[in-house]
Parts: structure tokens; sequence; C-alpha cells
């Protein structure tokens, strides 16, 4: 059986196809044959996955409504509590936590009678971008098992693009859903901050922190957005964007960026463009030194997360994971209220370029494509960046100034590893985003989404 999208298995389950439990069954088989080369999980739940297909197949049998999720198999990025489900935080400290009550989020998504697959690898309590574990292993990206995934939620977009869940929820700081779904070819939406209720996340910091969903394409996007939120999003699937205002920055976003991905971001643009988008020049130079004040924020509220397990168990952390929490140690109370200052007024001005200029702006999500596990660093000509520095660099802004920005497939490079479009617009507005990215999807990634299913998930047309 092909991938199938949330509408087709839902259809199947209506015309007697097949049942939740057949479809449950169907990707655990998927996962136990698939995980040893991917890694993408830490926990598989089968037991549960079964009982809950056999209750979702029950509420349904009596008569009863059904959810907006009907049957659907999901998994959750493993620093997302689940009741009765181990749940790590990619970490050897808490390896034998298991929490007595669902995240809200979760909650919410067994509500509309999701069924849940297991909980995803990732990054070490969500504090890098590689999802290369030292407890767990490293996630291996789908399109090449040498290449890491990205991350942090690296496990939940491999698991997506191999088809071994058919959508995942992912965490997102500073990138880390939109990261992982630009280097795996899914889609990965950060929502507007608090959009989705963050209750029951393993924090790196309460600022900066979203909950958002990864999945195949735009309109499980849409649909998951609306069992997330109460907000339906299929109006929005539309491929009129016409007169649709879509900014292109002059800077920043055009910098230390490898030609390949560069040239396809242009192109993207371009389709964006000839689909009737206006496209305006923008000037965002005022976030040039942003980076160091947003990390400030970031790594002082991990530190004092894990204050309690710093104390303890230090030796016990990754040596990047215990790095970037003992660079807390160092920021000072002026820095960290410099720095959400410093948010505050990337707030109001990303907010005015909103108002007056655009509706969308259209950026690479990052500025190169995967790289193979163990890599931490890049060279831009005689430019060298660390790893994590090039891969945030163009994502964590939106993290700050609260914004919803989606990550979409925009290529492959020549060394056959996806490239990912970042779309962002203003505070609330995730649907100018599902209505740019799925008229973007349906005239651009027909080809691209054939090759990402026959390499990664082993189908073939």
């Amino acid at each position: 059986m092909a991938r199938k999208s949330i509408q087709e298995l839902q259809n199947g389950y209506a015309n007697h196809q097949f049942t939740p439990l057949e479809i449950t069954r169907h990707y655990l088989k998927r996962i136990k044959r698939k995980e040893a080369a991917l890694n993408a999980f830490i926990t598989v739940s089968k037991e549960r996955a079964v009982k809950e297909a056999k209750i979702v197949e029950a509420i349904e049998q009596a008569g009863d409504q059904t959810g907006i999720l009907y049957g659907i198999p999901l998994s959750y990025k493993d620093n997302i509590d689940t009741k009765g489900i181990r749940t790590t935080y990619g970490s050897s400290i808490d390896a034998n936590n298991v929490p007595d009550k669902d995240a809200a989020v979760v909650r919410k998504l067994l509500q509309e009678n999701a069924i849940t697959l297991g909980k995803n690898n990732l990054h070490e309590y969500a504090l890098g971008i590689t999802s290369n574990n030292l407890h767990y292993g490293p996630v291996h990206n789908p399109w090449n098992l040498e290449y890491t995934p990205g991350g942090s939620s690296g496990g939940s977009a491999a698991a997506v693009a191999a088809d071994l869940s058919v959508a995942s929820i992912g965490t997102d700081t500073g990138g880390s859903v939109r990261i992982p779904a630009a280097s795996c070819g899914v889609v990965g939406l950060k929502p507007t901050y608090n959009k989705i209720p963050t209750q029951g996340v393993f924090y790196v910091s309460w600022t900066l922190d979203h909950v958002g969903p990864l999945t195949a394409n735009m309109t499980d996007l849409a649909i998951m957005m609306e069992a997330l939120t109460n907000q339906s999003y299929l109006p929005y699937l539309k491929q009129d964007i016409r007169g649709l205002r879509v900014g292109v920055p002059t800077s920043f976003f055009n910098e230390h960026i490898e030609a390949e991905t560069y040239q396809l971001y242009l192109a993207a643009l371009h389709a964006l463009e000839q689909l009737g988008a206006v496209l305006i020049e923008v000037d965002v130079s005022f976030i040039h030194d942003y980076q160091q004040k947003i990390l400030n924020i970031a790594a002082s509220e991990a530190g004092y997360v894990h204050r309690e397990r710093m104390e303890c168990c230090l030796s016990q952390y990754g040596a990047d994971a215990r790095a970037l929490l003992e660079s807390s140690l160092t920021i000072t109370s002026r820095q960290y209220i410099d720095a959400l200052k410093a948010k505050e007024d990337y707030m109001k001005q990303f907010g005015q370029l909103f108002r007056e200029q655009i509706q969308v702006l259209a950026t690479p999500t990052i500025p190169i494509a995967a790289r193979k596990i163990g890599v931490e660093q890049v060279q831009f000509g005689s430019y060298t960046e660390s790893l994590f520095d090039a891969m945030t660099r163009y994502t964590e802004i939106f993290n700050a100034v609260e914004t919803p920005a989606l990550s979409i497939p925009c290529g492959i490079t020549s060394e056959g590893l996806p490239v990912g479009l970042q779309l962002v617009a203003a505070w609330g507005r995730e649907d100018r985003l599902i209505r740019a990215g799925y008229a973007y999807e349906q005239n651009q990634l027909a080809d691209f989404y054939r090759i990402r299913d026959e390499i990664c998930a082993g189908y073939h047309a």
C-alpha cells in the first residue's frame, strides 16, 4: 500500500476498504521493518496503538461522533509527555521517566480519535539541531542514511518522510520543526506562539518554545491544525494566490548560503510569481546581529529548567548539550533583559512590515542541505560557521517574534538532498501560510513527492 493522506485513510474507513486496526498494524509493521536503519523512534507503543485502534473502532460502530483524526496513526517527539509511555526527553537522566498524564497536545489529539504509534528520537533535551543522540543513537535521514535529518525533531521528520507515521508532533525553539522538515523533505509548521499549548512539554525556553506538526503534504497539515486548534483551515486550500504580497529580503537571508540552495530558493520565488504573487523587496537589516541575543534567552532559560539536573548529573549530558547549559552560567541578568528588550523591538519591526508592506515573507528555511552525521562546521568560501549557527540562522528569529513560519520542500540538490522554502506570516495568520504553501505545492511538488516516497518510503508508482 502506497502512502495515503489523512483524507484517503478516512475515505477508506468510510467505504470499508480497511479499518483503523488494520492501518495501525500496517504502520507498526513498517516501523519494525525500517526502524533499524532510521532509528526514528525511542519507544514504539505497539500495545497502546492497537488498544486505541480498537477503541476508536468501537466508537464508530456504536454510532457515536468520531473526531477529526479518526483512526490516524501519529507519533510524538519524545520530549512531549504521554501517559503510561516512557518519555525520555532524549536523555539518560530521564531514561525511565513514565508520565502519569498526557501533554495538552496529546490529550487534544486523542480526543480527536488519533492513534499513538510511539515516541520519536530527538536531539538530547531538544538542545541541538542534528538529532545525533549520544544515548539512543543518531537518527538517520531517509534520503541518505549517512546524513542527519536535522533537529531537534529529527525522529519526527524522518518518520513522516519514511511513512512510519502519518504525521508527527514536534517542538520548535529555534527551528526544531522547520529544520528537520527542510532536511527530510516534509512540511513543518511552527505556529504562532501559544497557538498550540505547551503544557506537558519539557521546556528548552518558555519564551521561545512552540509545538507544531510535521506532515507529508499541505492538506494533511491543514487537517492537523484544525484538530489542534478547533479552527478550520481547509477553506484556505486554494490554488489562487493572485495579488498575494510576498516579501523578498534584500539582506541576511541571501548571505552565507550555498549556491545550489539559493538557486532553488530563487526558482521557488519565480514559481510564486508565476502563480500571481507580487514579489516585494523588503529590508530586514535590523536583525543582522540578533542570533547571540536570542541564544542568551534560550540558554538562560534552559539553564534554569535544568538547574537541578545540572547539580546532580552534569556528567550524564552529551558534550554539546552540556556546553550549552554551562554557557547559561556566564550570561548576566543584564544580558538576558537586553535580549528580551531586543525581542520586543524585533516583534514591533516585523509587525510593521506585515501591516504596511507584505502578507507573507519568503526565505530559505536553512542555508544548506543536510550534513553527514558527525559534521559540526560549515564552510561558506572563507567564512567558517558552526553547524548549529548555520542551521538556525534563518529560523530562530521567528521564534523570537512569535509569528507562524512554515517550511515546505522546494527542490533537491545534485547530491540528492531536499531543500526547504520558509514562508512566514503575521501573528495569528497561519491561514496565509496554508494558502500560499498549498498553491505552491499543487503547482510544483508532484514530482518531488513521488521521488521522496520512492527514496524514503520505498513506494514505487
